[in-house]
């Protein structure tokens, strides 16, 4: 194909994603996909043109046009603080008859990043397109990138359905440690996430890795109970990732029947046992499990316990003026 789909063509189906949006330009460029592209994609942002998926740019206001006023708006949302699994947990899921699994694309975090009052308008259409899919019978799961759950509210509408993944606050320092390019990771996402906490916890400036590692749990938690706190009338739930790790397929089920997906019992377990479980999700042409995640964690909890006990602490203190960062000790204390 040669040239741009038009609207029509690319609101009738989940053929063209939306992948990316220039609200600046009014131009929404779109991604050709099918079933096994929108399987092996880890991420649906910029990387993903590197596999040289034809790409159109098109108007952004001929697009939202196109999608007609009843056009479905059902989607199922994974919302997370990062590096707590969620690449791994919607991959599983999508392994399900009748799940099509869209993984971080770009566009959502382009219409986070909009001021709220220019963000109303494109959220109705961005529903639209994050619900299409190939099939009647097929229902999509997205996964945001992690700072999209300050968005959350405006995503899922009232009565839809939304997963909230996080990590306890030792195991996430611990992990964000484990890993260089997780550290090197959070002196890119500082500044962001200094202007994105204000206002819900007053955190002191970290003097180490583990005390930045601290600030970024803390400001994605409070993101979760924020967005978590205006979204009453939404069917929610939340789950703590060792605890998924600890129990996969009863994990799984649950999930399945909080999302109302057909998960039967035997295929839950071949999901849950299966290849995808000894694989780097995000690259699985690297080996990685959960005994090998649970042996990272412990060498960088046991090598640097000093600085993480400190930056625990901090927390602690922290939380006696953020009822939100309270909550989030309270909702992840350690069992």
């Amino acid at each position: 194909m040669s040239s741009a789909p038009t609207p029509s063509e690319i609101v009738s189906d989940a053929r063209w994603l939306a992948q990316a949006l220039d609200p600046a330009s009014g131009m929404v460029r779109v991604v050709e996909m099918d079933a096994d592209s929108y399987r092996s994609a880890s991420f649906l942002d910029d990387r993903m043109l590197q596999d040289q998926h034809f790409a159109g740019i098109v108007p952004w206001a001929s697009v939202a046009e196109a999608l007609p006023e009843d056009a479905r708006t059902d989607a199922r949302w994974i919302f997370h603080i990062g590096h707590v699994g969620s690449t791994l947990v919607s991959r599983l899921l999508g392994e399900l008859d009748g799940v099509l699994s869209v993984r971080e694309p770009r566009s959502l975090r382009d219409v986070a990043m909009l001021p709220a009052e220019r963000r109303a308008a494109f959220v109705p259409p961005i529903q639209k397109l994050m619900s299409r899919t190939f099939a009647d019978e097929q229902t999509v799961l997205v996964k945001a990138t992690s700072f999209v759950s300050e968005i959350a509210p405006e995503l899922v509408p009232p009565g839809e359905r939304a997963l909230f993944l996080y990590a306890k606050p030792r195991a996430y320092v611990a992990s964000i440690l484990a890993g260089e390019n997780s550290v090197r990771e959070l002196s890119a996402l500082a500044p962001s996430r200094t202007q994105r906490i204000a206002g819900r916890a007053e955190l002191p400036e970290p003097t180490s890795a583990a005390g930045a590692a601290a600030a970024a749990w803390a400001c994605e938690m409070t993101a979760l109970e924020a967005s978590a706190e205006a979204m009453p009338n939404r069917h929610l739930a939340w789950a703590d990732f060792d605890e998924i790790l600890d129990d996969m397929p009863g994990a799984l089920e649950r999930t399945a029947t909080l999302f109302g997906f057909a998960a039967p019992a035997e295929r839950i377990r071949e999901i849950a046992t299966g290849p995808l479980m000894g694989r780097y999700s995000k690259a699985l042409e690297h080996e990685y499990s959960p005994s090998l995640r649970r042996d990272l964690i412990a060498e960088a909890a046991g090598a640097n316990r000093e600085d993480i006990d400190s930056a625990l602490a901090m927390l602690q203190s922290a939380a006696a003026t953020s009822p939100l960062l309270a909550r989030a000790l309270d909702r992840a204390k350690e069992s």
